[in-house]
């Protein structure tokens, strides 16, 4: 079937539109803008392309992209291309034209991320300032993908709204914890999501209730190639005052346990049923391992720094040897929560494939 591309109004954010959505359904297929499948527009139909640069785009495409500025590690490889759309509109007509053969991935703040030495194939979404608004609607947020938690938690403030105050210890944008379903302070997004807009790989626009998501721990079913654009979350009226005292607590207790001004990727491993990571990291003796230039934090044992020029090999490569450390000393299999993409373009410094890491090549500090 073929379709049209949209032409939206100008200077509409992504708020803005998908109030304009909301107000249509609540879910199904989407033409962006003002303009429906029975509107003038541009014509297309099946045809794709493999190289991005065809497609034309408004927004910012740019070929082998330096990955490592924009994630918190501040290591790891290139994209081949990093897209950086101009407006919904933009974004669902690039993922319509891009052949499906072509993976997509989405990047937010570039927390809770090892990009590969050798790059991420395909292309990388970064969600800019289009999408980083932030709207009160009653008792919820309307929330833009590329809006980071400390946007979100200080408008939910700025509208008396409470039980949002947790996003505040989130290091990440709206995007990445609605699919990851991140959580802090005892909070998580499938308690006040009420539901996700998303661009389907293929360039449909969709809003899902967030009880289609599949939530479990640290966990969504969106699938790869699906960018979230927006969410809803819900709060409750609150006082602002104590809604501030909230969030400075959750700041101050971030400040003091975690190494926030280091080259880090937040929290390292998902806690296992009724067990902390830091503890079992902290007792198998890893505090202060060193892989090359990366290293166990001191402060917090289930972070992992970029102390001395790390590769993004050396990260991966400490992560694998404390799992296996606490596998054989605390008998439990530690899963990882940090998102680990791209190509490996060289052996792990730890040695060969399979098996534990060489200790060899560690040393302890």
């Amino acid at each position: 079937m073929s379709r049209k591309r949209a032409k939206g109004p100008e200077g509409v954010s992504i708020v803005e539109m998908l109030e304009q959505l909301l107000e249509q359904s609540k879910t199904g297929e989407w033409y962006v803008g003002t303009q429906g499948p029975d509107d003038e527009g541009e014509e297309f139909g099946p045809v794709s392309f493999t190289d991005p640069s065809e497609i034309r785009p408004q927004g910012k495409l740019t070929r082998n992209a330096p990955l490592a500025p924009l994630v918190w590690f501040k290591a790891g490889g290139m994209a081949d291309w990093l897209f950086e759309p101009a407006d919904p509109d933009d974004l669902c007509w690039f993922q319509d034209m891009l052949s499906p053969e072509v993976p997509v991935m989405a990047l937010g703040l570039g927390s809770n991320l090892i990009v590969r030495d050798g790059g991420v194939p395909g292309v990388v979404v970064r969600l800019g300032k289009p999408f980083s608004k932030v709207r009160a609607v009653g008792d919820t947020l309307v929330c833009g993908g590329g809006a980071s938690g400390i946007a979100v938690s200080s408008a939910a403030r700025d509208a008396g709204l409470a039980g949002l105050e947790f996003l505040r210890g989130i290091p990440g944008t709206v995007g990445g914890f609605v699919r990851m379903n991140g959580g802090a302070y005892g909070r998580e997004v499938a308690d006040v999501l009420v539901d996700v807009t998303i661009v389907t790989r293929n360039g449909l626009i969709e809003t899902r209730p967030a009880s289609a998501l599949g939530y479990s721990y640290r966990h969504s079913n969106l699938a790869d190639g699906e960018i979230v654009i927006a969410a809803r979350l819900k709060g409750q009226p609150g006082d602002k005052e104590a809604i501030q005292a909230e969030m400075d607590r959750i700041a101050a207790a971030r400040e003091a346990s975690q190494p926030l001004r280091t080259r880090t990727g937040g929290s390292t491993f998902k806690n296992p049923p009724g067990l902390k990571a830091w503890e079992l990291v902290h007792n198998a003796g890893c505090r202060g391992l060193r892989v090359g230039g990366a290293e166990v934090s001191e402060k917090h044992s289930n972070f992992l720094i970029n102390s001395h020029g790390a590769r993004a090999a050396d990260i991966e490569a400490l992560g694998e040897l404390v799992r296996a450390h606490v596998l054989r000393e605390q008998g439990v299999s530690l899963e990882w929560e940090i998102q680990r993409v791209g190509r490996v373009n060289s052996p792990s410094p730890l040695g060969g494939e399979g098996g534990e890491p060489q200790a060899s090549r560690v040393r302890v500090s």
